[in-house]
Formats: structure tokens, C-alpha cells, sequence
């Protein structure tokens, strides 16, 4: 099974591929490691950033996209682009798209600790919370969410 991780990050839906079989986890090379969303928040805009996000999942047989859900208020809210991007993706048909909150990421990374340290991945720190998103969701198909 592939899982794409996301986190939104204001104008980006920053990604990491993760694949888990016969118990290995591997991350595949991918030609992108953010999908940009323009700032001019035009219908046109919109489109071509699900259809970007559409034709990755597409080239990459991704299985699942889980997002981080980001709070609707207070200090870490996450913005109107944000939910704009984040509606974008769960409304492509074809995707199996959650969305995981940061105390059910909290607690399967708890339960199942990434084992390798996350310099040894080759992804760059900024992929680090997409990664962990993955893996947790990985984890959760393989041993449940613990609900």
C-alpha cells in the first residue's frame, strides 16, 4: 500500500510518499516534494492545483492520502487557502482521502515509534511532519488505530 502524507503550510500542500510491504517501509523517489497553490485564489487557480494533485496520485498508484487536520480557531488555525487546498483533494474522485488529527498522529507515533532516525529518510525537514503522517497511518492499517 502507498500512503501520500500532507501538512499544509499556507500556500502548500507539502508531501511524502510511503509505501509499506512485507513489513519494510520504502520511500519512493518523487518528482515533487510540494504541490504550490497560487495566491490569487482564482476558480481557475483552484482547479489546476486538484488536477496537479489528481495527475500525482495518478503517476504515483497512491492507495491513500491522509491529510493533517489543522484547528478551525485559535493561535495554530489554519487559514482559508489551507481548507480551500485540503477540500481540493478530498474532492478528487477517484482518491481514498482522511484526515488525522494531531492527537491521533500524537498517539500512533506513541504506540509505534519510527524506528530510524528521520536524517537517515533522504527527505528534507521540512517533509518531516508529511512523513510522520504516513507512517502513522501506515501503522494504524497495520495494527489499528487503538480506538
Amino acid at each position: 500500500m502507498k500512503i501520500c502524507g500532507i501538512e499544509i503550510k499556507g500556500t502548500e500542500a507539502v508531501i511524502c510518499l510511503l509505501s509499506y510491504q512485507d513489513g519494510l517501509f520504502t520511500i519512493p523517489d518523487c518528482r515533487v516534494r510540494k504541490v504550490d497553490f497560487s495566491k490569487e485564489n482564482k476558480t481557475s487557480d483552484i482547479r489546476y492545483f486538484q488536477s496537479t494533485f489528481a495527475k500525482l496520485t495518478e503517476d504515483y498508484k497512491i492507495n491513500k492520502v491522509i491529510i493533517k487536520e489543522r484547528p478551525l480557531k485559535g493561535k495554530f488555525a489554519g487559514g482559508g487557502l489551507g481548507f480551500k487546498m485540503e477540500s481540493a483533494i478530498q474532492l478528487i474522485s477517484s482518491l481514498d482521502v482522511e484526515l488525522m488529527s494531531a492527537t491521533a498522529l500524537k498517539e500512533s507515533l506513541k504506540r509505534n515509534p519510527v524506528t530510524v532516525s528521520f536524517g537517515e529518510t533522504g527527505l528534507k525537514i521540512f517533509q518531516q511532519n508529511a512523513f510522520e503522517i504516513a507512517y502513522a497511518a501506515h501503522m494504524n492499517e497495520v495494527y489499528g488505530s487503538g480506538e
